[in-house]
């Protein structure tokens, strides 16, 4: 499974934004490692195909702020999917 172009770090918004719509794979399979336990390392490898060896501050910046905006969507984002499209 691909995941979508990804930034290093979702955007920083109180709304659900395209980028959330386009990732919410993506932060399901990171809450998914997460809950197992799985090594944050692993879990970056492959889900966004990143190598924490070669660059592991920018790899767990990306596992971290995804994670944290998956945590958030959990939290709070969901309602913002239950809510009709504006048209």
């Amino acid at each position: 499974m691909q995941t979508p172009n990804f930034d290093d770090g979702p955007p920083i918004s109180h709304r659900l934004t395209e980028y959330d719509e386009r990732h919410l794979v993506t932060y399901f399979r990171l809450l998914d490692a997460a809950e197992e336990g799985a090594d944050w390392r692993e879990a970056v490898s492959i889900i966004f195909g990143l190598y924490p060896m070669r660059d592991p501050k920018r790899a767990q910046l990306v596992h971290d702020s995804h994670l944290a905006r998956a945590r958030w969507m959990t939290e709070t984002g969901y309602r913002h999917l239950l809510r009709p499209p504006l048209a």
